[in-house]
């Protein structure tokens, strides 16, 4: 990989005056996002890290680069006709909200199951949804056939010279404002992102490491780049990187100039979401996540390296936010649930809670079991949900209960 030379006989589809035409274009109508630096990531790290918060964009993500700019681009006749897209996420925000702006009928095409919230989101940009199949792929299939039916322009979520060239203005904002950053890490779903910004990375002045990621879940490019057959499929927390097929035009791009693709598990991905609302207060989606992951599950490779990272979005459920965090906690020790046997007795009760007070742990909810047990009929479980100040306050409380002689056990997540 990485590869392309600037005088390569048979340039890429798209180059860095494409990207410098669509920041021409666009500029004005997209939010320009800060590039700030972490203090705290930094030291944690060991490297000089740089995020990119892209989440503040008006939809939440930076597919509003890549749309806007294909939009400015049809004639009159397609913008009278209007636009189509398959999509249950960021492009179909961006499309709809741009495409409203500037006038042109939006059509986005969403599988059935496609959460309410977002089939409500998008019809608020004024666009015109269509629910239709089970899946991603059926969606598409049904998009393209109203396209040659209605003559609408299909506008691609990834695979278009177009929103690659868009998307890439986020890395000549990034290293504007950054310029020392010598390693961007950048999520890969489809591949526009990483397209774009590998275009203009190659274009700097001094050597720039692009590194993609992808959800050990759905390593699709991974797959595609290194002729592996690794698995793909799965519940991923980054499901706007759960691409099951990259782009043509972005495997080509990413084959020339990428210089590696790190996969990251779940596990890290919720740490990573949880530690950016933690230090940085700023909300992100699981893709969003994902380059803070492959830093954090790397750490020996990127030591000492000025990193950029992109915060790519911050579309995420309020309910599978609450559940990341409170998972968090229980994984740190903060939130932790106890099985302790008990006798079943007058009292019982108040001794376990005694002990609770003493080492001044607070209690948040109780359990007991009778029936569904193999103690004695005479016993019982309590299982005791608790918060602590961190895990070594947890093990305190732990040896205390042991120390009074109680059977207990913490109940730990995987």
């Amino acid at each position: 990989m990485a590869t392309q030379a600037a005088s390569d006989p048979h340039p890429l589809p798209v180059s860095l005056a494409d990207v410098q035409m669509a920041a021409e274009r666009i500029t004005g109508s997209i939010v320009r996002t800060p590039t700030l630096h972490s203090k705290t990531l930094s030291d944690l790290t060991g490297a000089d890290v740089w995020l990119k918060f892209e989440n503040l964009q008006f939809t939440a993500a930076y597919k509003e680069r890549g749309a806007l700019n294909t939009l400015l681009q049809l004639d009159d006749a397609a913008r009278a006709k209007g636009v189509i897209a398959a999509s249950a996420g960021n492009h179909a925000q961006g499309l709809a909200y741009h495409g409203n702006r500037l006038g042109i009928p939006v059509t986005i095409v969403m599988p059935k199951p496609t959460p309410t919230v977002k089939v409500m989101q998008t019809e608020g940009h004024r666009a015109s949804v269509i629910l239709e199949g089970e899946t991603f792929d059926e969606a598409y299939a049904h998009a393209r056939q109203l396209e040659a039916k209605n003559g609408y322009t299909f506008i691609h979520p990834f695979d278009d010279a177009r929103i690659i060239a868009g998307q890439g203005t986020v890395a000549l904002e990034m290293l504007a404002d950054a310029p020392a950053i010598d390693t961007l890490i950048i999520p890969i779903g489809g591949g526009g992102l990483i397209s774009g910004m590998a275009t203009v990375a190659r274009a700097a002045n001094h050597a720039i490491e692009m590194i993609g990621v992808e959800a050990e879940l759905f390593p699709s490019m991974y797959n595609r780049i290194k002729g592996t057959s690794l698995p793909i499929g799965g519940d991923t927390l980054a499901e706007g990187i759960a691409v099951r097929d990259p782009g043509t035009v972005t495997a080509q791009i990413v084959e020339a100039l990428v210089d590696d693709i790190l996969l990251v598990s779940e596990r890290a991905l919720e740490e990573s979401l949880s530690l950016l609302l933690q230090i940085e207060k700023t909300v992100v989606e699981g893709a969003g996540a994902a380059g803070l992951a492959a830093l954090l599950s790397n750490p020996d490779r990127f030591r000492g390296r000025t990193i950029g990272i992109v915060l790519c979005g911050g579309n995420i459920d309020t309910r599978l936010l609450a559940n990341v965090l409170l998972r968090d906690l229980a994984r740190s020790g903060r939130l932790a649930r106890l099985r302790i046997r008990l006798q079943d007795r007058p009292g019982a009760l108040y001794q376990v809670a005694r002990i609770f007070q003493e080492q001044t742990v607070n209690i948040l909810e109780l359990s007991h079991q009778r029936i569904f047990t193999n103690l004695p009929a005479k016993g019982l479980s309590l299982d005791v949900e608790c918060e602590t100040r961190d895990r070594a306050h947890l093990e305190r409380l732990i040896a205390a209960l042991q120390d009074a002689d109680y059977d207990v056990r913490a109940i730990e997540l995987a």
